[in-house]
């Protein structure tokens, strides 16, 4: 295995002793993370760089990430971008700027060499946005595919409608309990979503007689909202699993005989009517429980006809 650190003296990034996770700065981060899923992603990339960085002889846990310099991140930087697709490299670097910003908060590393270290640029990707929206005949052709009175169908019927018409990641509709759930307001309450944090997000009304089929159906146990299903249509009183929700779009998609899509494309479609509507970005991005209107706009999958009518407003 490629190690980054040959004639670099790679023993100083060796930890031979334990640390206290209190003070180690990547599990400090990976702490920091809302959900399981994040981490389990994010500690796999530190991994990988780590081994990279020692041939194969740390890990996310036993490299000594406080005496990362400059040349060390630089290199790690080369090496990635040689192995992985640009969105992989550049979640990986997030993940290092993370765990070395936390080295700092545990006075582990000085500021000087912090600011050097993270100074590496993301790699630049080029094409097409990930994802897309999906288009009113497609979500149709959904809502249809669930048109039947079994359990399945309801139960899928009120997934769909939740992640298109709140925008909810799929871990947050999963992690949904019965008592988050509004039926006169439409409001769902999304707990520790993203970055462990909480927000109120609201369901059209055309949405809200579909959920409540499936809570008619569910039945009024407290616990999970959504639950998953056999075979037989006997429903199992436990959490629905987010690639459990994957397989389940998956098989509307086919059904349906809409293209292929992921359960995060719901979330660029409910961006984008929504901006297409003419809310205020900040407000969508209040909604979709992003960190900045940044973040949301990147989001916009708007097409060539809304910049046509934008236009059509200026006059001479």
């Amino acid at each position: 295995m490629l190690n980054l650190l040959e004639e670099q003296q790679p023993e100083t990034l060796k930890l031979h002793a334990p640390v206290p996770l209190a003070l180690h700065p990547a599990a400090v981060y990976l702490d920091s993370l809302g959900s399981d899923r994040s981490k389990a992603t994010m500690v796999a990339g530190l991994d990988i760089m780590a081994k990279l960085l020692t041939g194969g002889e740390c890990g996310a846990m036993t490299l000594n990430w406080a005496a990362l310099r400059y040349r060390h991140t630089a290199a790690l930087r080369s090496a990635l971008e040689k192995k992985y697709a640009p969105a992989s490299v550049n979640q990986m670097l997030c993940a290092l700027r993370r765990v070395l910003k936390e080295a700092l908060r545990l006075d582990l590393i000085d500021s000087q060499d912090y600011s050097k270290a993270v100074d590496v640029k993301s790699i630049k990707q080029s094409g097409k946005p990930r994802g897309r929206a999906l288009s009113p005949h497609e979500i149709a052709a959904l809502m249809t595919s669930c048109s039947g009175n079994s359990s399945v169908d309801v139960r899928d019927t009120a997934l769909i409608a939740i992640l298109r018409g709140g925008g909810i990641r799929r871990a947050e509709a999963v992690n949904l309990d019965s008592a988050d759930f509004n039926l006169s307001t439409g409001a769902l309450e999304i707990r520790e979503g993203k970055g462990k944090k909480d927000r109120t997000v609201y369901l059209p009304e055309s949405a809200h007689a579909l959920v409540e089929k499936w809570l008619n159906l569910r039945g009024e146990e407290p616990g999970p909202l959504l639950f998953p299903i056999r075979k037989g249509g006997e429903i199992q009183f436990r959490r629905m699993t987010p690639d459990g929700v994957l397989k389940i779009l998956q098989r509307r998609a086919f059904l349906a005989g809409v293209d292929s899509f992921s359960p995060h494309d719901f979330r660029r479609t409910f961006c984008s009517d929504l901006l297409d509507a003419g809310v205020d970005i900040v407000t969508v991005q209040k909604l979709a429980g992003h960190a900045s209107p940044v973040t949301t706009a990147k989001y916009d999958r708007r097409g060539e006809e809304t910049k046509r009518r934008a236009v059509q407003h200026l006059g001479f």
